[in-house]
């Protein structure tokens, strides 16, 4: 049987073009051999990759934000997340800077709780998923936001009414549905102290120490 574990592998790209450059993303459209000899189109985003955190407090809430996003015309409930808009930047110091600038918060306990591919068929987007504990008032001034992030509500909710929400189908957003359910499944297996460190290897996106 086949190990149940995802295994990098590519096919041969006979031809890449990108007809589309955004400001952080583009779209590239390649030309991939099949595994019966024929060639077929595969148009995707390319995406820098993103991190966000499950901010954890000691009365078991997690630390929220709602915020506007125009594509899917809804305004979101989220974990605050962010752009890894540096090649090779430190996931965890871009975990770090997204939980102040859009929560001025900081925490003291950090782990990786999980990491996905959103939307694998249409974008290479990869997201890391932090799990901060020991959270605390940042010190210093707020980050001055701006656009939709200056609309942003903000709000701490127990870690049960999430998973209700999400299983009831009314929260959306794909790291705060996979943030709440991997931590319950952390919590209910080996604990949250077993979760992997921080600074854990992240095939998706190599980052210097």
């Amino acid at each position: 049987m086949t190990p149940i574990k995802d295994t990098p592998e590519e096919w041969e790209v006979t031809a890449t073009t990108t007809p589309f450059r955004g400001k952080k993303t583009s779209v590239r459209t390649d030309d991939v051999v099949m595994p019966d000899g024929s060639v077929v189109t595969r148009d995707y985003q390319v995406h820098p990759g993103s991190v966000a955190v499950l901010a954890l407090d000691e009365e078991d809430r997690v630390l929220v934000l709602r915020q506007y996003r125009h594509p899917v015309r809804h305004k979101l409930w989220e974990i605050p997340a962010g752009l890894l808009d540096v090649p090779g930047e430190n996931p965890l110091s871009a975990a770090v800077r997204e939980l102040y600038e859009e929560a001025h918060v900081k925490a003291d306990d950090w782990r990786v709780l999980t990491d996905v591919f959103p939307t694998p068929g249409g974008c290479d987007e990869a997201v890391r998923i932090f799990l901060a504990r020991g959270l605390a008032e940042a010190e210093g001034a707020r980050f001055e936001v701006a656009e939709e992030e200056a609309d942003m509500e903000l709000a701490r909710v127990p870690l049960a009414e999430l998973a209700r929400g999400v299983l009831a189908g009314e929260l959306h957003n794909t790291c705060l549905v996979v943030g709440v359910l991997s931590a319950l499944a952390a919590r209910s297996g080996d604990g949250l102290d077993a979760l992997r460190p921080a600074d854990a290897p992240w095939p998706a996106r190599p980052f210097t120490a």
